[in-house]
């Protein structure tokens, strides 16, 4: 049983069947996944993506303004989860890579890890606060500062394939991989700048289909589910 864990959610995890925005059954359904794993005592931390809310490519704007408007998005996703576990009776933290004023805290390594040990959820949102990295770099970064067991990935599929399996129903799915094999294959998992992460800090990754029966307990308790990465 992983012990500290660093969860990813992109931002389309929160829409649901919705075209945009937030759907708050599917946040309870995250919410209440997170409860038991609390109450098992695990560590829990979580990586939020804005593409629910906007994403740049849609608008003609210069790359950094459309970067800087996606980390807001993620700001917006994690006080939305963040209330949604306060809810839940859950004890949670948002730290923000870049000031917010009063709305979410300023992140701090050292604050982040007594958090944790004080078994409080963190959110992390703002990506790494700089344009031109995406929500899955700063999962990576963030799982290596807080020293998590393992990266988890959560999508709407069941693991890495080799195509898109929603395009290509004839594509094969990986049970396991190597950093190198993810970097060498071009699978389209995560970015090139978090499987190095990744793979320079020997942290795990499992991607997993989220909503999949009980797929975040299984994926914590290192059960064979979805797609893991690990070693050279």
């Amino acid at each position: 049983m992983k012990q500290r864990i660093l969860l990813k959610l992109s931002g389309e995890a929160l829409m649901g069947e919705q075209n945009f925005g937030i759907d708050g059954q599917v946040c309870q359904k995250i919410a209440a996944d997170l409860a038991l794993l609390h109450q098992q005592g695990i560590q829990i931390a979580l990586v939020i993506g804005g593409g629910n809310i906007f994403r740049g490519a849609r608008l003609p704007l210069e790359r950094t303004p459309a970067d800087q408007m996606g980390m807001l998005a993620t700001v917006m996703n994690g006080i939305a989860l963040q209330r949604t576990l306060i809810a839940q009776g859950l004890p949670v933290r948002v730290m923000s890579a870049f000031a917010c004023g009063s709305f979410v805290e300023l992140y701090s390594w050292q604050n982040a890890i007594a958090a944790l040990e004080n078994q409080e959820i963190v959110l992390f949102v703002g990506g790494t606060g700089q344009p031109y990295f995406t929500t899955d770099t700063a999962a990576a970064l963030r799982a290596v500062e807080i020293d998590a067991d393992i990266l988890l990935k959560a999508t709407q599929v069941d693991g890495i394939y080799t195509e898109d399996p929603k395009r290509n129903p004839k594509a094969i799915k990986f049970d396991m991989l190597t950093y190198t094999q993810v970097l060498s294959k071009q699978l389209q998992v995560m970015d090139l700048t978090a499987i190095t992460i990744c793979r320079e800090n020997q942290m795990p990754i499992r991607v997993f289909d989220l909503f999949a029966e009980q797929s975040l307990q299984r994926a914590v308790a290192n059960e064979p589910i979805g797609t893991l990465v690990e070693g050279t």
